[in-house]
């Protein structure tokens, strides 16, 4: 049978890091490759009580369809939680998403016409590249350091490119880098986006989980004209589960999102949203939060001390203050998918960091994951990477 698809769906792949999780769910398999939550972190006994109570009090309710903006009650704390990143919005601002990767297709779906251009850091969440390519745009990465975007280079470009359509930026535990923007690129980058009159994306899903140190204020915390979209989600502050993310944007751009959201799927699960919004009312989430920090701290200061005892010369990585995922860079000579498979010859699991730049190339990178696996295997995962490593270096 032969269908006649769009031409869209030549460009789509399935997602490297979907694939691996399959091999990974062999329980012999130790794996670095998703970013998946500790799931001890789950609040498993709060959900028993609030699955009972919201649909003991109000379950003809939560049965229903809702409203596409989301269950105001979730929206209104929502908002308030916002002030976690400096940002002051109401619930007006807050449109409910199935998930923070629902609001990256949108954002694709108001803005990619065929041929535009989107800028980002290089390198970038596979997610994201993912969710764009579908509607065919082209990338433009820009370089990175410690502290973020390249700022120079981003100018550059938007000086020298007519059709760019957002800037799409992670600027708190980057996946997959785990670098944090300092305070002052945060600000520089609303500059030339005000100047150069282009939009920015703000995913935002780690911006919480910070080991050391205060919470950075979010780049839209400095928006003087409404040109930001704040992505957050429920997916690493409480279960990813709910399937349950926000956009936060001006009113005129928050409208986009929700005219393709009911084209999309309506509204996101009303059961969800209600018990989301009754673990907020009932329990301190922050408490919760910094229960998942103490976790992946420990899990963190583990996976760098084991890299450092284990990993030869020659192989750098980034330290994350925050977030899930630490990023190697090995030896320009070394192909990590080459090397990914020596690995899985020892059960140990990670993603390639090739996929991660959207115009291909960087193949002797690497994307770790330090939230999921226990502090044992952690260990022992290392130190059979370290050895598959040592055995390929020349």
């Amino acid at each position: 049978m032969s269908l006649n698809y769009a031409k869209r769906m030549d460009s789509i792949k399935a997602s490297e890091i979907r694939e691996l999780l399959k091999l990974t769910q062999q329980p012999n398999i130790i794996s670095f490759a998703g970013g998946m939550p500790a799931p001890e972190s789950f609040p498993i006994e709060e959900f028993i009580k609030i699955g009972r109570e919201v649909l003991e009090n109000t379950g003809a309710q939560a049965l229903q369809y809702g409203p596409t903006e989301g269950y105001q009650p979730l929206r209104e704390a929502i908002a308030k939680r916002m002030a976690k990143v400096k940002v002051d919005v109401k619930a007006e601002n807050i449109l409910v998403t199935s998930g923070s990767q629902q609001g990256l297709d949108f954002v694709a779906k108001i803005f990619i016409n065929p041929g535009d251009i989107i800028v980002c850091e290089s390198p970038t969440y596979l997610g994201a590249i993912n969710a764009f390519k579908a509607y065919e745009p082209k990338f433009i990465e820009v370089s990175t350091d410690k502290d973020g975007m390249n700022m120079e280079e981003l100018e550059e470009v938007l000086k020298s490119n007519d059709n760019i359509k957002f800037i799409y930026v992670i600027p708190d535990f980057q996946n997959p880098s785990g670098k944090t923007w300092s305070v002052e690129r945060r600000i520089k980058l609303v500059e030339l986006a005000n100047k150069y009159n282009v939009a920015v994306v703000e995913d935002n899903p780690y911006g919480e989980l910070r080991f050391e140190g205060e919470i950075l204020p979010a780049v839209k915390h400095f928006d003087t004209e409404g040109r930001v979209a704040f992505l957050g989600t429920f997916s690493k502050i409480l279960c990813p589960g709910l399937r349950l993310g926000w956009v936060a944007a001006a009113p005129e751009f928050l409208s986009k999102f929700i005219l393709v959201k009911q084209g999309a799927d309506l509204q996101s699960s009303t059961i969800s949203q209600m018990e989301a919004a009754k673990f907020l009312e009932l329990y301190n989430i922050d408490e919760h939060i910094q229960k998942i920090i103490d976790i992946y701290r420990k899990r963190r200061d583990v996976m760098m001390k084991t890299i450092e005892e284990e990993f030869p010369e020659g192989v750098s990585y980034t330290y994350p203050e925050g977030g899930l995922f630490t990023w190697v860079v090995l030896p320009e000579y070394m192909n990590a998918r080459e090397l990914a498979l020596k690995a899985l010859e020892q059960n140990v699991a990670y993603v390639p960091g090739g996929s991660f730049f959207p115009n291909g190339g960087n193949e002797n990178t690497f994307r770790l994951n330090y939230s999921n696996m226990d502090e044992e295997r952690i260990v022992e995962g290392i130190k059979r990477l370290g050895k598959v490593i040592k055995d390929a270096i020349r």
